[in-house]
């Protein structure tokens, strides 16, 4: 699949157009800093490079009588390198905006080094909640979702099912699953509940066994994987070998994506709780967006990908409303335009870099309930927007005004 995505990936650059190599200097240029082949690489890469063209195609290629220019890196799972590659797109290669990041340690150094260098980032496929929290910065912008909305939509849900709500994580050892397990933890001690137990693991696990028999041992009402990508895929089918659900242990991804549902697949996924800003069956523009996706990439965008079409959609409309590509003047017209697209209603950029959009409860289906290939999850629930997201008041951003 991920080979099919690739090659998709640089054939759409000619089926939709041809990106302009006139001078740099007189040029937009937007940076996919992604994973392309590693862990992520299924719900980010590939399917986000083609997301951005389409969004590019979508606005005619220009803005401010300037060609939209693309660049596109793997950062290889390795900060070093992410960081490297940002520093020179930004100094070299004059590159406006950044976005992807698919590793939180990664977009937690990039947010300060956009603001350093006067640039902008928007970190669509990081999930830390410290992007709009202590570590917020006025050029960057946290659009699609974060750790506090994940596990909140989850573990209010899990807490009203009854039981002595306690919980044991398996949580990925960087700053992404570190701060999953964190956001998470404060929601289940607000319900009353208990953390029984945790492990850690590192990036890309072949092997739960060893940390799957801790949680088993610890008896715990909710398992709760923190991580993403193949460790979930990976995590969540051996907890069925385990039997762990059917022992009545409620197994929760919160940031688990259709991609990971359809590599578990639903005889050993149903019933496994996801949250989500996005579901590409839920309106006719999703639909729509989503055929049109499915040609070039061969299945429906996960959230990520589909959130990514929106950000660039929304950038471009900035800079063409500021009438510049300045990074400050730019930050602003984000900040004061409505946001408006198949994926989100009435959204809007808080102060603090936060989108602020609707979450969704999900549960994937049974393999009797699947009507198609993709035809994954039902929707139970709706969490409105100022209900999944932190306060404005409680994240310690530096930019809120305090009353």
């Amino acid at each position: 699949m991920r080979y099919v995505q690739a090659a998709a990936a640089a054939a759409i650059a000619c089926v939709l157009f041809s990106v302009s190599a006139v001078a740099q200097n007189g040029a937009v240029k937007i940076g996919v800093l992604d994973d392309m082949s590693g862990p992520y690489a299924e719900n980010t890469g590939p399917g986000d490079v083609a997301a951005v063209r389409f969004a590019i195609a979508d606005f005619g290629g220009s803005v401010l009588g300037k060609p939209i220019e693309l660049v596109t890196a793997d950062f290889q799972s390795k900060v070093d390198v992410g960081v490297g590659i940002a520093k020179r797109w930004y100094d070299d290669e004059n590159v406006d905006m950044i976005l992807g990041i698919p590793n939180s340690a990664i977009a937690l150094a990039l947010v300060r080094i956009a603001q350093e260098k006067n640039r902008i980032v928007m970190p669509t496929a990081a999930a830390t909640s410290e992007l709009t929290g202590k570590a917020c910065t006025s050029h960057s912008i946290h659009w699609i979702y974060d750790t506090y909305g994940q596990t909140k939509t989850i573990v209010n849900a899990i807490s009203k099912m009854g039981g002595d709500n306690s919980w044991f994580f398996v949580t990925v050892d960087y700053a992404f699953g570190l701060a999953v397990e964190n956001d998470a933890t404060s929601f289940i001690k607000a319900a009353g509940g208990k953390v029984v137990g945790s492990v850690r693991h590192p990036l890309n696990t072949a092997d739960f066994s060893s940390y799957l028999l801790q949680a088993q041992a610890s008896k715990a009402q909710g398992l709760m994987f923190a991580n993403g990508g193949n460790d979930i895929i990976t995590g969540v089918k051996q907890a069925a070998e385990f039997g762990l659900a059917n022992q009545g242990m409620k197994i929760s991804a919160p940031l688990a994506q259709f991609p990971d549902v359809k590599g578990v697949g639903l005889k050993v996924a149903q019933g496994l709780l996801i949250s989500s800003p996005f579901y590409w069956d839920m309106t006719p523009e999703a639909r729509a967006f989503t055929d049109r996706f499915t040609k070039v990439i061969g299945r429906p965008p996960s959230f990520i990908q589909a959130g990514t079409y929106g950000a660039v959609l929304h950038y471009l409309k900035a800079v063409q409303a500021a009438g510049t590509d300045e990074a400050k003047a730019v930050m602003a017209k984000m900040k004061e335009l409505p946001i408006n697209d198949f994926m989100t209603k009435n959204g809007k950029v808080r102060e603090d870099g936060r989108v602020i959009r609707d979450m969704y409860l999900m549960q994937a289906k049974t393999p009797e309930e699947s009507k198609s290939e993709w035809d994954l999850v039902k929707m139970v629930a709706t969490v409105p927007g100022n209900e999944a997201f932190r306060p404005l008041s409680e994240g310690g951003c530096p930019l809120v005004t305090k009353n």
